[in-house]
């Protein structure tokens, strides 16, 4: 890439959008460094980068919209800080303009409600809040791999007319590789969501926090039921028989040991109070 942008004249240029990205994920970076996250590395990609971190479905949701938000953020400040200087004359303008235009481009496509950029990571958050968590990580990979399948058909439609749009294609391919690697990944997503439940569920417990309940009739399967576990939410588990009586409340520690320590995510609920 650096070769090809000295040959065809245009290395300061890409060496602009490499720096706004390296800062992008500097950004990212230094806030999960500050809520104590262990950062495995950083990739950097020509229309953007991935800081990789070793808490996936394992932190509150809050935590991971901070850390989501913080690399647009740095490019909202480069733009304040490039039109400051715009403003007084000391640098040529049209450097300026550039930067201010791919802090923008970079900015704006990463806010884009597509995982794994970050506007997609905040989405997956916020419907988390309202929805269980496997069901959250389930629908937006769904519809990122929809969006990311679209944009690279879109490109692709180009052949006759325009020719392939290659960076389109480019970034829908990415995207589309991305998503389809998240989703064959869901099922170690979602446990490691549940192996980070008794660490939070002691954390809530502590400080006192409002239950919400989980209704089931016996015959329900333990893995269904953590299926209808909800992000940053401490349950209790009502098990009740076709006319409506209250046979047992469990709380979720008692699931999560069948599931993980008894091995038996298969089992009926009703069999762990028989």
């Amino acid at each position: 890439m650096l070769l090809l942008s000295v040959v065809t004249g245009y290395l300061t240029e890409m060496l602009i959008l490499f720096g706004i990205v390296l800062i992008h994920e500097l950004g990212h970076a230094a806030a999960a460094k500050s809520l104590g996250w262990r950062i495995r590395e950083i990739q950097l990609l020509p229309f953007g980068g991935v800081a990789e971190t070793e808490e996936l479905g394992t932190v509150p949701a809050w935590e991971e919209m901070v850390v989501a938000i913080a690399g647009p953020l740095q490019n909202a400040v480069m733009i304040v800080i490039a039109l400051l200087i715009e403003w007084t004359g000391l640098w040529p303008s049209v450097w300026w303009s550039y930067f201010i235009e791919a802090n923008l481009i970079i900015a704006c496509f990463n806010l884009l409600p597509v995982l794994p950029l970050d506007g997609g990571k905040i989405v997956q958050c916020l419907m988390s809040y309202w929805m269980p968590y496997h069901r959250a990580i389930l629908y937006c990979t769904w519809l990122s791999f929809t969006v990311s399948a679209l944009t690279t058909i879109a490109a692709l439609l180009h052949i006759g007319t325009q020719g392939i749009k290659l960076n389109l294609l480019v970034i829908g391919l990415f995207l589309l590789y991305s998503n389809w690697y998240a989703y064959r990944g869901i099922p170690y997503h979602f446990v490691r969501f549940l192996m980070s439940r008794e660490l939070r569920s002691g954390s809530l417990l502590l400080r006192g926090a409002l239950a919400q309940p989980i209704v089931v009739n016996g015959r329900r399967r333990v893995a269904d039921i953590l299926r209808l576990f909800v992000r940053d939410k401490y349950h209790l588990i009502y098990v009740i028989d076709e006319s409506g009586r209250i046979h047992a409340v469990l709380p979720e520690q008692r699931l999560l040991h069948t599931y993980f320590i008894d091995k038996k995510p298969g089992c009926a609920v009703s069999e762990l109070f028989m």
